[in-house]
């Protein structure tokens, strides 16, 4: 089912790119990068976020093949339209060396195992968890926010290996880690039969 998209986000978008070229983008990149600028009007992102479309591309048949998503906090959860996600924040507790967000990423692991979608835009200290799991994720959307621990951990994100999104600064946000993966669910999926892709 196609998504239906308000005149006013048509609107937004249109002006997003009456100031910002993304045409050089690959697809799923460009996707990213227009619904993060969008979700934060904040046009610095398009050279802020580091990405991969090998990976997005795998990522995206994952998620639309059913992989669950995990959110670090309810805010990015109820940021992701169309998609039940698994958010343990509140049966997660604090302890000696151990923050909530933390134990809550270890608990959402249990539920759902590897090649999961991770979206972590609230606190640090859940990417620097995810990292110490053998997750194996379909995609880690590392965009924590803060002046503590988030562009370390995100450079962590990167030096590890794993299929990610992140970005290089401080910034970041449910709202922005909500929205790039917003950007894989609405990106059509590719069909079948090559008469309909052209």
């Amino acid at each position: 089912m196609n998504r239906v998209v308000h005149p006013i986000e048509q609107e937004s978008f249109r002006r997003l790119r009456a100031r910002l070229d993304t045409s050089h983008f690959p697809p799923l990149t460009r996707a990213v990068v227009e619904r993060v600028v969008h979700s934060a009007a904040d046009l610095e992102y398009a050279s802020d976020l580091v990405m991969d479309e090998g990976e997005l591309t795998k990522a995206h048949a994952a998620l639309h093949a059913g992989a669950p998503v995990v959110a670090d906090v309810e805010m990015v959860a109820a940021g992701i339209t169309r998609r039940e996600t698994v958010c343990r924040l509140g049966d997660a507790r604090s302890g000696p060396g151990l923050t909530r967000s933390a134990h809550a990423v270890r608990l959402a692991y249990e539920e759902v195992g590897p090649g999961a979608l991770w979206v972590i835009g609230c606190a640090p200290t859940a990417l620097e968890e995810l990292l110490t799991l053998d997750a194996s994720p379909a995609l880690v959307i590392g965009l924590p926010v803060g002046f503590v621990g988030a562009a370390e951990s995100k450079a962590a994100l990167r030096e590890s290996g794993l299929p990610a999104v992140s970005n290089v600064s401080e910034k970041g946000g449910s709202a922005v880690a909500a929205a790039a993966l917003n950007a894989l669910l609405y990106h059509p999926v590719p069909s079948e039969n090559p008469e309909e892709n052209l």
